[in-house]
Order: C-alpha cells, then structure tokens, then sequence
C-alpha cells in the first residue's frame, strides 16, 4: 500500500467513525441551542472566491504537494479523496499530525465554483429513514455521485466533540480529478500550526491555542447547495 493509498484507506473508515460518534452524541444533538449553533453548518476559512480545506498525507505526498502547490502524478486521481473544511476535525482525525501515514497536514485552496459543484453533485454517504425514499434510491445516487457528504461532530481545542455538525466531502472520480488538476489554487504544510496548537493546548493555554486558530466563518451555502445533504 503506498501512501496515497494509507491517505485514503484512513479516509474511508470514516462511514464507521461516524456511526460510532452517532451512537455516543446524539445525546449532545440538542443542546444545540445553548451553542447558537444550528445542527448542520459549513465552517471554513473563506474569501470571495476560495475556501480552504484540510487533508493529511505521508511526507513522501504532503511535502511535493506544499512544494509545487499541486498534488503530484503519484495521488491517485481516480480515487476517493475527503476534504475537511474543518482545522480541529482535521486534527482529531490525524492526532495532531501524530498518526501514521497522516504526519503532513495540508490546507488546500479550492475554488468556491468547485466545491459549491461538488455540493450539487454530492450525495449523502449514508442512508436515512425518512430522508431518502428507500434504500434503493439512496444506493443508486450512492453509486452515481461523484462525491459524498458526512456531518459528523465538531471539535473543540480538546478535540472533545461539540452538540453541532461538520461537513466532511468526499470526491471520487470526476471530482476527484477536478479538485487536484482544476479547483486547486495553492497548498501550504501547516503542520507546525497543529504542532504549535497542540503544544498550547497541551500546556492548558486554550486562549493562546484559539489565537492561532484559522478564522473559521460561517459558509454561504443555503438549500440550493444543502438542501439534497441536511437529514
């Protein structure tokens, strides 16, 4: 297994992360009105036209990739890839740029035009009674998606999850390709970033980690890009 395989190996255990973060907070769920927060929310650092995201790789990919400001001929293209607008689920997911295979922490620049076409085309990654008409619809815009959404739940500094929701995208064939070779407009390691944060949060100084902190805002996104992905 290379490691852009690990990448996405890792990345596919998410269906299984998210029904164990169902099972343990759903109780949290509806606290969400002490947050102010609603359920389902796109997060990220965004400007007028591109909204960063977060992936972690092996240096062998991470470090050409922060290099050259592209993914290198060895990501696989026609491979599913999960995108994380997230910095704290990024970080929960690779342990801080701790974990195997996942010690080279990229945010990705992406066009808003690209990934608001990943929101269009994206189906849940899940199925939901009630949500979906039945199993079999679901399976078949499963099958024909070129991309896929999970809400799982949000992180605090302790990585501790939060009573509301992050969007986590996955991109497999088309979108897949688009999003290395079309929508990519610049990768930057900001591994010493988690390193930095972490050693802050580590040592108790929570406002001195929250400073360095990515200013994640509210997304634009209303139901003409969510309404198909909020169960």
């Amino acid at each position: 297994m290379n490691e852009h395989e690990h990448e996405h190996e890792s990345a596919n255990k998410n269906a299984n992360d998210n029904a164990n973060d169902n099972a343990n907070d759903n109780a949290n769920d509806n606290a969400n009105a002490d947050t102010g927060e609603p359920k389902h929310r796109i997060r990220a650092l965004h400007t007028e036209d591109t909204i960063t995201v977060y992936q972690a790789y092996r240096p062998a990919i991470g470090g050409p990739a922060a290099r050259d400001g592209r993914f290198p001929d060895v990501w696989k293209r026609d491979r599913m890839t999960w995108i994380k607008p997230s910095f704290l689920w990024m970080m929960y997911r690779c342990g801080w740029a701790t974990k195997e295979g996942q010690e080279t922490v990229l945010a990705v620049e992406i066009t808003r035009e690209g990934f608001e076409w990943a929101l269009r085309h994206a189906c849940l990654s899940h199925y939901v009674r009630g949500f979906h008409p039945d199993q079999a619809t679901w399976k078949r815009e499963l099958r024909q998606s070129p991309a896929r959404v999970q809400w799982d739940p949000e992180r605090d500094l302790r990585l501790a999850p939060l009573p509301y929701r992050s969007l986590q995208l996955g991109l497999a064939g088309e979108a897949s390709a688009r999003y290395a070779d079309e929508w990519t407009v610049s990768i930057r390691d900001v591994t010493p970033l988690a390193h930095e944060v972490h050693a802050l949060v580590r040592a108790g100084d929570l406002e001195g980690a929250a400073r360095l902190m990515p200013e994640e805002r509210p997304y634009p996104a209303g139901a003409e890009l969510l309404g198909h992905l909020v169960p």
